[in-house]
């Protein structure tokens, strides 16, 4: 029986090992992702390298007064001010009530993009101060957006 265990639970341990690599990062070219700020280059910037640039209309956003359950949303409109193609590899809120939607294909210099960011303020009171944090092949490599507002709970009656 101590046997038939064993092979059972190497069965299981192999076959649970799989490829995980995401697909989708094999579809941009490494040369655009290159990021020259190095321990050896503390300015940040090699010459030869056409380095992307965030230029965002707003980097925070007040969503005013609130009642607890809503959902808002704000988008932070960007621009690639940059010589080189920008690529965004995550966009992550400060905690699950927050939630960043991002382009995905690599923008180019001068081209447009936004930043949708969801806040959820279910379960929420009072003053609430979120952040998002990107990150990007730009110099320096990330980036913060803010949005707050005062999330008010309904009076029961």
């Amino acid at each position: 029986m101590k046997k038939l265990a064993f092979i059972l639970g190497t069965v299981v341990l192999f076959s649970a090992c799989g490829d995980t690599a995401s697909t989708e990062s094999e579809n941009i070219d490494a040369s655009v992702v290159e990021n020259p700020a190095t321990a050896d280059n503390t300015e940040g910037v090699n010459a030869d390298v056409a380095v992307p640039a965030f230029k965002f209309e707003k980097e925070a956003h007040d969503f005013g007064t609130i009642i607890q359950g809503e959902k808002v949303s704000y988008s932070f409109k960007f621009t690639n001010s940059g010589e080189g193609d920008l690529i965004i590899t995550s966009a992550k809120g400060s905690c699950g009530c927050t939630i960043p939607e991002y382009p995905t294909d690599p923008l180019a210099p001068g081209e447009e993009g936004v930043i949708d960011v969801v806040f959820n303020s279910d379960g929420k009171s009072g003053q609430q101060n979120k952040k998002v944090t990107i990150v990007a092949n730009t110099v320096p490599n990330t980036m913060v957006l803010a949005i707050n507002g005062m999330v008010e709970v309904p009076v029961q009656e």
